[in-house]
């Protein structure tokens, strides 16, 4: 086994564990809605898989790109990895900059408001719109790394 294939298999098993998660993060909001004594521990549930799972993984997955990119003699500017590149940073930018500040806003106006404010259902909005931003740069990426387009 090459080196490159090795670090292509991690960065494969990085990009499942993160896109992963975050695509499970609206199946558990369902179920939450469903039962809203449950939201609480499901919101601090995704936060956790968030910050300790799903970002480290997105990080990990640029160390492992650039790597590949390094090791296996490619261009930074070949289109689809300046492509994914760009939607890297706009998802960087989407989760680390609003996702998981709106997230953690959620938690806090629940604690403070409960699920039946307007408060919430405000916070939880936001939260969920940006999540559903968010996961567009991330299937782009996926589209990048699997069809590798060319202009």
């Amino acid at each position: 086994m090459s080196l490159y294939t090795l670090i292509k298999f991690i960065h494969i098993a990085l990009a499942i564990l993160a896109v992963g998660f975050n695509a499970s993060y609206g199946i558990w909001l369902a179920r939450a809605a469903k039962e809203p004594a449950h939201l609480d521990h499901v919101l601090r549930g995704i936060k956790l898989l968030d910050d300790r799972f799903a970002n480290p993984a997105y990080l990990l997955l640029l160390l492992t790109g650039l790597t590949m990119v390094f090791v296996g003699n490619l261009s930074l500017t070949t289109f689809w990895i300046a492509a994914a590149l760009v939607f890297y940073v706009i998802a960087l930018v989407l989760g680390f900059g609003f996702y998981s500040p709106a997230l953690r806003r959620e938690i806090t106006v629940l604690e403070a408001n409960g699920a039946d404010s307007p408060e919430f259902k405000s916070a939880s909005q936001r939260a969920t719109v940006i999540g559903i931003a968010n996961m567009i740069p991330v299937v782009l990426i996926l589209f990048m790394m699997v069809v590798k387009p060319t202009l």
